[in-house]
């Protein structure tokens, strides 16, 4: 009886350890939710498409949290949904990684850095707009985020090359056509694409069905 009750006692120990192991975890993982997104959120310019390579690097490539065909995936949805881009992704990030909290913390890291200093700007905007130096400033980071939106687009071009699927380059390659050669709007383009998804599914379905 002693040594089932010592048995008991230690098992109770066991999960007691486990539960506060995860509990850590999970406030680790909240944690650099926050604090990754409002890194890259005060310190980016360019806009959300900058800013999803950065999550990339971060999440993808150094912490492994998600993997490269998600990322691609989360890219997509946060361009074809209202808002702002980096928002969405914040918002698909965290709920992959922990649901409802991690989405609260990845929103907040990343609308909190730009809600500040556009209220600190907006006190001094007439002195801002008219320095030369600002202005300079700002020009110079144009090319720069040129640059890193390139570096985004051809790395997410080579996921999906790397795939070896025609049907994903062919909407590649006829989406940048359409985009750079004819100028059709993006949501007619992404609207195009998922519907060309969706039939492809609908497709392999059917077959599936009929080898059954």
């Amino acid at each position: 009886m002693a040594v089932y009750e010592r048995n008991g006692g230690d098992n109770s120990q066991i999960r007691q350890s486990g539960a506060e192991d995860r509990e850590k975890e999970g406030k680790k993982i909240l944690r650099t939710l926050f604090w990754t997104d409002f890194y890259i959120s005060a310190f980016t310019f360019g806009g959300g498409f900058v800013i999803i390579t950065l999550m990339k690097k971060k999440f993808v490539n150094e912490l492994h949290w998600i993997d490269e065909k998600e990322m691609l995936d989360f890219a997509a949805m946060a361009q074809s949904s209202p808002g702002a881009i980096a928002v969405n992704a914040a918002i698909l990030v965290g709920w992959k990684l922990k649901k409802l909290p991690g989405m609260a913390a990845a929103v907040l890291g990343a609308i909190l850095p730009p809600m500040l200093i556009l209220g600190a700007i907006s006190w001094f905007y007439s002195a801002f707009a008219s320095n030369i130096y600002v202005n300079m400033a700002l020009k110079g980071m144009q090319a720069g985020v040129a640059a890193v939106i390139l570096d985004a687009a051809l790395d997410l071009g080579i996921s999906v090359w790397r795939e070896k699927r025609r049907l994903s380059m062919f909407i590649m390659g006829a989406a940048f056509l359409a985009a750079f050669v004819f100028d059709v709007n993006v949501i007619f383009i992404v609207l195009a694409a998922a519907l060309i998804g969706v039939c492809r599914m609908l497709a392999f379905r059917q077959r599936h069905r009929r080898r059954q």
